[in-house]
């Protein structure tokens, strides 16, 4: 796949099916172009349909839903920035902690139903799916991922549950 065009992966329970040239592309490529202004066009899709996704996002979701922890580790700088559940990670140590226990652990899959390009942000959304406490979420949880990237990692990621009925 060259440089700075979007991988497009169905992210669905034919997951394990998925292209892994994302990934390689991630750990070889310059990526800075696939995070420039106009890279990429996107509208809601239904669930389970194709959803193009800039390389280094996708090799995000790829790692996640294949409990890759060393895929996951990857893809980010080594000051990055995790939010999850209002809690703050930082650094990739702290990162590798809230993987095992958080993604990893929980055996955490995405399936992504739209993707936005924000000011060359990505904003991920995905239907989340694994073992942890279901008890009082929607189903299906729906879960924004907003990710910053800088030479070609992630430097920042907050993932939100953004609620419509308030």
């Amino acid at each position: 796949m060259e440089a700075g065009r979007s991988a497009v992966l169905t992210f669905s329970y034919s997951i394990q099916h998925a292209q892994a040239s994302a990934f390689r592309h991630v750990q070889g490529a310059q990526l800075s172009s696939a995070f420039g202004p106009g890279t990429m066009t996107t509208s809601p899709v239904p669930p389970n349909a194709p959803v193009a996704l800039p390389p280094l996002v996708a090799a995000y979701v790829e790692a996640t839903n294949n409990f890759d922890l060393e895929g996951l580790i990857a893809t980010f700088a080594e000051d990055a920035l995790v939010n999850d559940q209002l809690r703050d990670y930082w650094g990739k140590p702290a990162i590798r902690e809230w993987a095992i226990r958080d993604i990893i652990g929980e055996r955490l899959t995405m399936n992504v139903t739209n993707v936005i390009n924000h000011h060359s942000n990505f904003i991920v959304t995905a239907n989340v799916d694994g073992n942890y406490d279901k008890r009082g979420l929607p189903d299906p949880l729906v879960l924004a991922f907003y990710f910053t990237a800088q030479s070609d990692l992630i430097v920042q990621l907050i993932i939100l549950r953004n609620r419509f009925d308030i």
